[in-house]
């Protein structure tokens, strides 16, 4: 589990979180939405440490991430597994070499270890026959399972993901989606997704956590969400003329 305590960050004299308090579930997909200028991208920034909170603090089980030493920083890393916006697989290595950075960066293992390891990781986000095409000659969808492949080849205890449908047509991101959520209660991982996607609320908000100006506005399961009265999430999730349509129905 993670769980954040009174987390407040600006940059400058603007202040862009304000006194946030979540406890993210494990073996759990929890969502992270939010309008665009929202802060939740510097929310998800701050859990993995790429931007240093003002005051508060992120508990990684019963570990306080924001009074650990660098070394002990990295050993928490080395159970976060990530996945980028637009997948950011480095385009001068092949499928293989880029699920294998990882374990080259961060595990003992040997060479032949390596190359099992990645060969699972490949075929369990239904990857085959890929290992020496690049970046480019793979279908957008490819590359982000490629990236999850990546994302748990040092099979992590936490999952983060920064708005993994972007770019993707409405089939491929429901596959992915699919992915996170099983893989997620495979490896009861803590996972969190930082994403504007309506569909991905639907299809896998297990848990939801909704940021309006930098504040936690609201937070509850899916099927919650579609039933509140609050009228700042409401007007986000019924903005869509289809979604005002499951409202009238539901």
């Amino acid at each position: 589990m993670i769980s954040l305590s009174n987390i407040n960050k600006s940059f400058g004299d603007i202040q862009v979180l304000h006194d946030i308090s979540i406890n993210f579930e494990a073996g759990k997909t929890n969502l992270i939405i939010g309008q665009s200028g929202s802060g939740k991208t510097v929310l998800l920034k701050s859990i993995i440490g790429l931007h240093e909170v003002d005051s508060g603090s992120i508990f990684y089980n019963d570990r306080d991430f924001t009074k650990l030493n660098l070394k002990k920083r990295k050993d928490i890393r080395k159970e976060m597994g990530m996945v980028f916006q637009g997948g950011a697989l480095f385009d001068s290595m092949n499928v293989e070499e880029n699920v294998l950075f990882p374990l080259n960066m961060f595990s003992n293992m040997n060479e032949s270890e390596k190359k099992e390891r990645v060969n699972f990781c490949l075929n369990r986000v239904n990857i085959k026959d890929a290992n020496h095409l690049f970046p480019a000659e793979i279908s957008g969808g490819m590359q982000k399972r490629v990236a999850i492949a990546r994302a748990i080849a040092l099979n992590p205890k936490y999952l983060f993901c920064d708005e993994p449908n972007s770019g993707l047509d409405p089939v491929t991101a429901i596959v992915i989606d699919n992915l996170i959520q099983e893989i997620t209660k495979e490896f009861n991982m803590t996972t969190i997704i930082n994403t504007h996607d309506m569909n991905s609320v639907m299809e896998i908000g297990e848990k939801i956590v909704f940021i309006n100006k930098g504040h936690k506005a609201w937070e509850g399961s899916k099927d919650e969400i579609f039933n509140t009265d609050n009228a700042t999430v409401n007007d986000f999730v019924f903005a869509s003329e289809l979604f005002k349509k499951i409202k009238k129905t539901s």
